[in-house]
């Protein structure tokens, strides 16, 4: 039984004839030189390297931390071993594989109640229908053409999130040399509370409450709602665990490459949040969107990266390492006005949320037809 439909009766064969998957490299951060290879975690690219691992073009996916996402690489690259690449393509279509792995929904054979694991043993003798490779350079030529459309609509958003880059620094200077001469404290200054999530077990349909995982703060700084799950909380424990419109979400555990993810949560709504994630109220002088967005900085990612804790394949930053962390203290009320220009922008990007998300269940639509042998 294959997870794809088989309209056109195409041979099924196991996804390990088509694709072998094979686990990534260590390459740490010190040992890394700037250069024109990028560099591929499981969330996607992660900087670049001067030394080609695998030649191109490849296909590379989550083997931990995040699982599902499938990228594609033309040149030469480095898969980190947080992923999986595509070791043998098997004389097929490096094209079509990507877009099979991307509707393939590897997240279905996640393993691990804390950082999410890809064991690749599980997905190598799936049956996928297979088409002759004429066939495959066509299904390939157009989702390329759908695909095409799709990026213009992300690109959009992150234009957006470049222009917020910018404006912090404009409006505070580089936190590495500190320009403008602001006071140097710690995140602790601006912090009133620091709260972890809870620990109780959630339900994929049930629930009063939907409940933030460690998946639902993006590495961008946004908050994603997808594949949420819920849960009931008792009167004592919603002022613990529950989030508000304007608190800061700090994701304490996961891979190396994306733990100390951060989002403030700027929905009406509340939502519960789980026990990877940390729940930051500022005081009177602080600003979640001014702490945010230091922590999204390029100089704020390499921090989080120096001072998280890595054990057996997980890095860890406490709620007591997260406020020690130095940054800039400017006055509240600039903070306030960056604040306004982050959500200013993002009621701009809403449209185009919207219409991109239209646009990605027409191509998800689009690409299951395809791959089914229906066009």
């Amino acid at each position: 039984m294959s997870f794809f439909q088989n309209h056109s009766r195409w041979p099924l064969v196991p996804l390990k004839s088509i694709a072998t998957l094979k686990r990534g490299y260590d390459l740490p951060v010190g040992a890394r030189n700037e250069g024109a290879v990028p560099i591929y975690a499981a969330n996607g690219r992660n900087g670049t390297h001067d030394e080609m691992k695998i030649k191109g073009p490849g296909v590379i996916t989550g083997r931990s931390g995040t699982i599902g996402k499938v990228h594609y690489c033309e040149e030469g690259y480095w898969p980190l071993n947080t992923a999986l690449y595509v070791m043998d393509f098997h004389g097929n279509h490096p094209r079509w594989v990507y877009y099979m792995l991307s509707n393939f929904k590897l997240e279905r054979f996640s393993e691990g109640a804390g950082v999410p694991t890809l064991n690749r043993n599980l997905v190598h003798d799936e049956l996928i229908p297979l088409p002759p490779l004429s066939e495959q350079k066509r299904i390939a030529a157009i989702l390329d053409k759908a695909d095409a459309i799709r990026h213009k609509r992300q690109q959009a958003i992150q234009l957006a999130d470049d222009f917020l880059h910018a404006v912090f620094e404009d409006m505070f200077g580089d936190p590495v040399n500190n320009p403008k001469g602001f006071p140097i404290g710690t995140i602790r200054d601006l912090v009133a509370t620091a709260d972890y999530g809870t620990s109780a077990k959630a339900s994929e349909a049930y629930g009063e409450y939907p409940i933030l995982r460690m998946g639902n703060v993006t590495y961008q700084g946004r908050i994603d709602l997808k594949d949420l799950k819920y849960i009931d909380l008792e009167g004592r424990d919603q002022s613990k665990y529950l989030a508000r419109k304007g608190d800061l979400l700090f994701n304490r555990t996961n891979s190396k490459e994306l733990v100390g993810k951060t989002a403030v949560y700027d929905m009406d709504d509340p939502v519960a949040i789980a026990g990877y994630l940390i729940r930051v109220r500022p005081n009177e002088r602080g600003n979640s969107y001014y702490i945010s967005g230091y922590l999204n900085s390029t100089h704020g990612k390499a921090t989080l990266k120096s001072v998280c804790k890595s054990i057996i394949g997980m890095a860890n930053i406490n709620a007591q390492e997260m406020q020690n962390i130095p940054i800039m203290l400017p006055p509240a009320e600039m903070q306030r006005r960056y604040q306004e220009l982050v959500v200013a922008t993002r009621c701009g990007l809403i449209k185009i949320n919207s219409s991109l998300k239209v646009v990605e269940e027409l191509f998800s639509s689009l690409s299951h037809k395809c791959l089914s042998g229906r066009i």
